[in-house]
């Protein structure tokens, strides 16, 4: 009989997680971040937005008034 023991995915503790996070992390690579030009209200058309969703976003303090 086997004397070792498999280890399942499930039974993998936070500490090998992060371990491998780790080493993956230099393989990740990040796009410089661009700013988005800002548009003018004119210019922006066919965009519809139904009346209960805009009273909700006119009533939060950030974009309301």
């Amino acid at each position: 009989m086997p004397t070792h023991s498999v280890v399942s995915e499930t039974e993998t503790s936070l500490a090998d997680l992060r371990g491998d996070c780790v080493r993956m992390a230099p393989h990740w690579v990040v796009p410089p971040k661009t700013a988005t030009p800002r548009v003018t209200p004119s210019r922006i058309h066919g965009v519809t937005v139904p009346a209960a969703s805009a009273r909700l976003i006119g009533a939060t303090e950030e974009y309301g008034d």
